[in-house]
């Protein structure tokens, strides 16, 4: 039961605050901006939407990608 509750704090709190915290170290340590917010911009221009949703759709990027690692590593302990 922790486990899940665990899981749940995981996804909800801090792979969000860590997606933001990835973005600003890219920015940080010089990474370009075309760059870091690659992705975001992809699905800006498909959608003709203003600045705010290449930088949401970027954070959200970077949150699936914690979510799907945190997502495999429970799968990886629940088989041991």
């Amino acid at each position: 039961m922790t486990r899940r509750v665990y899981l749940w704090v995981f996804l909800l709190v801090v792979a969000p605050i860590g997606a933001v915290v990835i973005v600003c170290a890219l920015l940080l340590f010089g990474v370009k901006p075309a760059a870091v917010f690659a992705a975001g911009w992809a699905v800006k221009s498909f959608l003709h939407a203003p600045n705010a949703v290449g930088v949401a759709s970027t954070v959200l990027f970077w949150w699936l990608l914690l979510a799907a690692l945190g997502l495999a590593w429970e799968w990886w302990r629940s088989k041991q």
